[in-house]
C-alpha cells in the first residue's frame, strides 16, 4: 500500500491559534527548530472522540517547553480546546494527535533567545500501532546500538525532538534486521526503554520496570502501573541489568502508540506472553475505550 505523505493530505491543522487548511500549515526551511532541535511535542490518542489523559499530556507539553528554555504561548486550557477542535474539524473519532512547539526563523545560530515560539496541532486516523495478531503473539526486539544519555548530557525529562534521533536510527536498524523494535540501555548499561515505549518485565509473578531517571516516565507507563496495582500485582521500580532477561518470564512495552504490547523475543532471550501481560493488555484496552477496567480479584 502506497504511503500518503503528511504534507499531501486534506483537512485542518491548528496553527498558532487558528484552524488552517492542512496544506497551508507550513514553516520556513530556516526555522531554528529544524536546524537545532529546539522543538517539543506530544503524542496522544483519542478513543470514541475522547482524548485519553489529555490534561497530563498537555501539562507535560508545557513543561517540556520550559525545560528547553522557552514558554509555549498558550495555556493548557487553550491547548485542550484546540485539540478537541482539531478532532471535530477533521471528523476523527479514533485517532492520533500531535501537538508540537518549536523556535522560529528570527535567529539562525546556536543562540536563539529572540525567536518566536510556534505551536501546531494535527490529528489523523490511526489504528493500533501493531496488528492485534502481533500484540497477542508478542513482537520481536533486538538490542539498540545507541544508549539513552545521562541527565548531565541532555534534557532527558523533556519530550524533545532531538532526543529521538537515536531512537529513529535504532528502530530503522532493527526493522532492517527483521525486528519490530529494539531495547535501549542507558548510559550505565542498564535496561532503559524501547525506542518509543517503556518496558516491563515479569519475574516470578512480580512486575519490574526501570526507574525513569534518564528517560520519560511515560503517561501510559503510569497508567499501567495503576492498573497493575489495582489488580493486586506487585510493581517494583528499580535498576535492571540486561542479563536479568534470562530470569524473566514475560516482557511487554507500553506507550500511547503501542498501548500495551507483549514481547516474545529480545535477541537470544525468549518470552511467552502470559496471564499478567494479557490481563494488563485487556484492562488497558477497556480503560481507554471508556469502560471500567476489571476490578481486582
Amino acid at each position: 500500500m502506497a504511503l500518503i505523505p503528511f504534507d499531501d493530505r486534506d483537512g485542518f491543522i491548528w496553527f498558532n491559534g487558528e484552524l488552517v487548511p492542512w496544506r497551508d500549515a507550513k514553516l520556513h526551511v530556516l526555522s531554528h527548530g529544524l536546524h537545532y532541535g529546539s522543538c517539543v511535542f506530544e503524542g496522544e490518542r483519542s478513543y470514541g472522540g475522547e482524548i485519553f489523559k489529555m490534561v497530563e499530556h498537555h501539562e507535560r507539553f508545557l513543561e517540556s517547553g520550559n525545560i528547553l528554555g522557552f514558554q509555549i504561548p498558550y495555556d493548557r486550557q487553550t491547548i485542550d480546546q484546540a485539540c478537541q477542535e482539531v478532532l471535530r474539524a477533521n471528523g476523527i473519532v479514533d485517532g492520533y494527535l500531535r501537538p508540537v512547539a518549536w523556535r522560529g526563523s528570527e535567529m539562525m545560530a546556536v543562540s536563539a533567545q529572540h525567536t518566536k515560539i510556534h505551536v501546531a496541532i494535527a490529528a489523523w486516523e490511526w489504528p493500533a500501532y501493531f496488528t492485534p495478531e502481533a500484540r497477542l503473539e508478542g513482537i520481536r526486539m533486538t538490542f539498540a546500538k545507541y544508549r539513552r544519555p545521562s541527565p548531565d548530557c541532555a534534557p532527558v525529562h523533556a519530550k524533545a525532538a532531538g532526543l529521538y534521533m537515536i531512537c529513529t536510527l535504532s528502530k530503522h536498524q532493527a526493522e532492517a534486521d527483521g525486528y519490530s523494535d529494539c531495547l535501549m540501555l542507558d548510559y550505565r548499561g542498564r535496561i532503559a526503554e524501547a525506542t518509543g515505549a517503556n518496558v516491563f518485565l515479569v519475574q516470578d509473578g512480580k512486575i519490574h520496570t526501570p526507574t525513569p531517571d534518564c528517560f520519560l516516565d511515560g503517561i501510559t507507563r503510569r497508567t499501567v502501573i495503576e492498573l497493575a496495582k489495582r489488580r493486586g500485582f506487585e510493581v517494583i521500580e528499580r535498576a535492571i541489568m540486561p542479563e536479568e532477561l534470562a530470569q524473566t518470564q514475560e516482557v511487554f512495552i507500553s506507550g500511547t502508540a503501542v498501548e500495551v504490547t507483549p514481547v516474545r523475543e529480545i535477541d537470544q532471550y525468549q518470552f511467552t506472553p502470559g496471564e499478567i501481560t494479557k490481563t494488563l493488555l485487556m484492562d488497558y484496552d477497556a480503560l481507554v475505550r471508556g469502560q471500567s477496567a476489571a476490578s481486582a480479584a
